[in-house]
């Protein structure tokens, strides 16, 4: 239902025409659709277009400089605001919102309730409402009668700034100032920004109280058994924690503590490219009404053609966790037994499988390395290595030796055994190899998590150093040495070499 104006404690909404706090889903669809901001799909979902930005701006992105937080923030990869232009910039901002209509949705995020975060989010839009709303935690009723935000994210995505005046580098903007526990974000309507500001904001304080912050999925088995799977976009993050034989605890940012892993959110934001329900059934099912496609175009008949990128290639969909059956509702697991490193190698080199030393999960955490191939950015006409530290370097307010130390300390600790996935190329680099098997893939990895690569013959690789297994049960053999599948196998030499070189040159900055 729509109120009339109230401050918050932190944000002044008192000059705002209307403030419509904390609707349903359906009423969020509904005054989105007559709002003129998107548009229902025949499966039920709301279709929302973000405009000029399709994807995050990350040189838009800034920590306030502020004296509690300045010593810690990793500054060498976060930009830097100062606390006057902050002030000024908010102080814009609810200027801007003065005799508008905004949405506030009350949340929270952090499955433990030892650790998580009240976050009140205000909004511009009913669309990016709906969004936070499948995303974020949601309180029950009796949790919002009494709710309180720790945390403020404004998000006015028609609102851009002035670099002159503002000290901003361009229009859009995506601030965070830890001493204000406030977040705000403008001239840019793609709405994973909402979701990737609340996760930076978890990165930074709990680490702090002890806590591995992960940028990964998560799953359970039937005997309690979870596993977690790192890898930056493209790679198989969302698609193989989706495993129907297995619950999801949820697809994309958690935490791991002394008790166990806990999900930050209560949804997923899942990619639709070339989207397939036999290959992903579970994400394909969870696409209907309560869920928002963001840049999909749709058929004549309504119906979302997966397959179109004319607007993007990361075309996506947020729906709630509850949407994949049996899924894990508290958010919440034991220690894992497992974790999976996932990179899509599109220099086709690296085994499809390999176990690593605690040492050599720690480098490759550090290294953060995936593939970019041709297409999928302007400028890219063929494979290029991309490393981001802890498989998140965008969203690591500290130092990534800080994480990697926490991990080394859970592996200790807990016994958790540690995988490198190759999802990318085999028998040659993108264009003359194959990608691999999505159905080999899941085989190794389900082959990990049984035990059945328990003791089974190792094999080192003579060059990456990393443990191959040399058989696997439904996995041809030929396959789990990638020199084998390459007819020249002096050019897979010169192309293993010059990836490692790579990695030598990367890891250098850490030690």
């Amino acid at each position: 239902m729509s109120t009339t104006a109230s401050s918050s404690s932190q944000f002044d909404l008192s000059q705002a025409a209307s403030v419509h706090r904390n609707l349903s889903i359906a009423e969020l669809v509904e005054d989105a659709v007559v709002r003129g901001e998107g548009h229902l799909a025949s499966n039920g979902a709301l279709v929302a277009y973000s405009g000029q930005f399709t994807g995050r701006t990350p040189g838009d992105k800034y920590i306030v400089r502020e004296p509690s937080v300045e010593e810690h923030i990793w500054w060498e990869a976060n930009q830097a605001f100062e606390p006057d232009r902050y002030q000024a910039l908010k102080k814009k901002v609810q200027d801007y919102l003065a005799g508008k209509e905004v949405f506030v949705v009350d949340s929270y995020a952090g499955a433990d309730p030892r650790f998580r975060i009240n976050v009140r989010v205000v909004c511009q839009k009913a669309w990016h409402a709906a969004f936070i709303k499948t995303l974020l935690r949601r309180p029950t009723p009796e949790e919002l009668a009494s709710f309180q935000p720790d945390w403020t994210l404004i998000d006015v995505c028609e609102m851009e700034a002035d670099p002159a005046t503002d000290g901003t580098k361009g229009k859009p903007f995506i601030i965070i100032s830890f001493e204000d526990q406030t977040i705000l974000i403008g001239g840019t309507a793609y709405a994973g920004e909402m979701k990737k500001s609340v996760f930076t904001v978890l990165n930074y304080l709990l680490p702090m109280q002890g806590v591995m912050a992960m940028h990964c999925s998560a799953n359970v088995g039937k005997s309690g058994d979870a596993a977690l799977f790192f890898g930056l976009s493209g790679t198989g993050k969302t698609t193989l924690s989706a495993d129907p034989n297995r619950r999801l605890i949820g697809d994309d940012e958690h935490g791991w503590t002394e008790e166990g892993v806990f999900n930050y959110e209560g949804g997923c934001y899942a990619k639709c490219i070339r989207l397939r329900e036999e290959s992903e059934p579970q994400i394909y099912r969870a696409i209907r009404f309560g869920s928002v496609l963001e840049n999909v175009v749709l058929r004549p008949d309504r119906s979302p053609d997966y397959d179109d990128d004319s607007i993007t290639e990361n075309t996506r969909c947020s729906y709630p966790v509850e949407h994949i059956e049996g899924c894990v509702l508290s958010g919440m697991a034991g220690h894992p037994k497992n974790i999976f490193f996932l990179t899509a190698d599109a220099f086709g080199v690296l085994p499809p499988i390999s176990k690593l030393t605690k040492e050599q999960a720690m480098e490759m955490f550090l290294l953060g390395y995936t593939a970019k191939v041709a297409g999928t950015e302007a400028g890219v006409k063929e494979p290029q290595a991309t490393f981001s530290a802890c498989f998140g370097k965008p969203f690591l307010p500290l130092p990534p030796k800080r994480y990697a130390e926490l991990l080394g300390e859970k592996i200790d600790r807990h016994g958790s055994q540690v995988w490198l996935v190759n999802t990318g190329w085999s028998g040659g680099p993108y264009g003359v190899g194959e990608r691999i098997s999505i159905a080999h893939t899941r085989a190794l990895i389900q082959a990990a998590i049984e035990g059945a690569l328990a003791d089974v013959r190792y094999q080192n690789h003579p060059i990456f150093g990393l443990p191959v297994p040399q058989s696997c049960p439904n996995v041809p053999p030929e396959i789990l040495n990638p020199r084998s599948t390459w007819p020249d196998k002096e050019a897979y030499d010169r192309q293993a070499s010059e990836l490692k070189a790579m990695f030598d040159e990367q890891i250098e900055q850490f030690r």
